[in-house]
């Protein structure tokens, strides 16, 4: 087996990549140059976790299916951010760069706490907090919690 580390790519159909780009940008991504043209951006949110958003063009290029229309749910993809504070701040960041916060309930379960936004595209995202004494199993997850 390989040493390398396990990496993710995550790769959704954009209609406007330019404000595609600066949504993700906001959310607080980077993009990666040197995986990035006009018909798609590497935006990346750690050392293994990428973002690849790419215009429907090139989506088309990769697969036959359709694109699956805004309001749809296909996936819910999950961010752990280190505090409340910071899902809030995300939230807050998404709507203000043109995508829309709080789509389903918020979540607060004491020792987890999240949120769900949608990009411009109407992909869903939900960052959330975990009690880091629950997440790493020092402390048992409350049962009247979840």
């Amino acid at each position: 087996m390989s040493d390398a580390p396990k990496m993710i790519f995550v790769n959704l159909p954009v209609a406007d990549l330019a404000k595609s780009k600066a949504f993700y940008e906001a959310l607080g991504f980077t993009n990666e140059p040197r995986f990035s043209d006009d018909t798609g951006a590497a935006m990346v949110w750690s050392e293994t976790i990428f973002v690849m958003i790419l215009s429907h063009e090139k989506w088309k290029g990769f697969t036959d299916r359709p694109i699956a229309p805004a309001t749809s749910s296909e996936v819910s993809l999950a961010l752990a951010l280190g505090s409340r504070e910071a899902v809030d701040a995300m939230v807050e960041a998404a709507a203000a760069a043109g995508g829309t916060a709080d789509i389903n309930p918020v979540q607060d379960h004491g020792f987890m706490y999240g949120r769900d936004i949608l990009d411009p595209d109407g992909h869903v995202w939900g960052p959330f907090w975990m009690d880091p004494a629950v997440a790493n199993g020092e402390a048992p997850v409350p049962e009247t919690s979840l």
